[in-house]
């Protein structure tokens, strides 16, 4: 089974993938990635760090634009990609498996918050 068959995604392009064990990963879909170009600075938050859904927690800049990064489900940080930080060119290289962002610990009804998040093949159709 490939990531994308298991990863939800938002509308403003992040996704979320289900760990089992309530935790979770975050990152930014392939989409996204595309549209930013070339990734050259990342900014993720502490580990503790604790988010509501819908808020900002990092930023990314590409040679296009910068963008904020908006937490899908409410959560605590419990992991950051070091390695995306410190070479955030990987973003553009994996995406899915190597350019995850964070992996956060859900701290609010995470059945009710994922209601408006998309199965990968909607969300494509969506981009359409």
């Amino acid at each position: 089974m490939s990531i994308t068959e298991k990863v939800l995604c938002s509308k403003s392009h992040e996704f979320l993938l289900d760990n089992g064990d309530e935790n979770y990963i975050i990152g930014l879909t392939d989409y996204a990635v595309e549209q930013l170009g070339d990734i050259v600075f990342l900014e993720l938050p502490e580990i503790g760090s604790e988010f509501k859904k819908g808020e900002t927690f990092a930023t990314v800049e590409s040679v296009k634009a910068a963008s904020e990064i908006y937490m899908p489900i409410s959560g605590r940080v419990i992991e950051v990609n070091e390695e995306a930080v410190d070479t955030p060119e990987i973003l553009n290289e994996d995406a899915w498996e190597k350019g995850w962002l964070v992996k956060i610990e859900a701290t609010g009804d995470t059945v009710a918050e994922q209601t408006d998040l998309l199965e990968y093949e909607d969300y494509k159709e969506e981009l359409e």
